[in-house]
Order: structure tokens, then C-alpha cells, then sequence
């Protein structure tokens, strides 16, 4: 779990697929730290794409799970 305050490559790998979703980290940058911004990102991802099993900006298994399949394809670079 990940959640405002963090950093590390964690965040980095976090923000690098946020930036994949259309509109959701817009201007976002990454940097390895878990501000304010990122936490309103993933806010916003779960409330888009319905993820109810994590707190509100907070990037959990139920976050993470759907996160990494709207972006396996982009792993690769493919």
C-alpha cells in the first residue's frame, strides 16, 4: 500500500502509469514522491473507474490490481 507522504520507486512506477490514463494525472510528474497531487490522482482514478476496496487516494491491492491491467499493455512498451 501506498498512500500520501511515500516515496521511493514505488511512487515512481505509480505515477508513470497514472500518466497513462487519459485525464487523470494531467501535468503530474514523475518523481518518486506521493504529494497531494498524486493522492487526488488516485482519488480520481477509483472514483472514474468504480474501485471501492482502498481508502480514497490511497493506491491498495483493489487500486493497484486495476491500475496494472488498464496498463499492461504499455509494460512492454508495446
Amino acid at each position: 500500500m501506498l498512500s500520501l507522504g511515500d516515496s521511493g520507486p514505488e511512487v515512481s512506477e505509480l505515477q508513470s502509469r497514472l500518466l497513462r490514463i487519459p485525464d487523470v494525472y494531467a501535468g503530474g510528474s514523475v518523481n518518486g514522491q506521493y504529494d497531494q497531487s498524486l493522492a487526488s490522482a488516485v482519488a480520481r482514478f477509483q472514483l472514474w473507474y468504480g474501485i471501492r476496496g482502498d481508502e480514497d487516494g490511497v493506491y491498495g491491492d483493489d487500486t493497484r490490481r486495476d491500475l496494472e491491467s488498464r496498463t499492461r499493455d504499455l509494460e512492454s512498451g508495446t
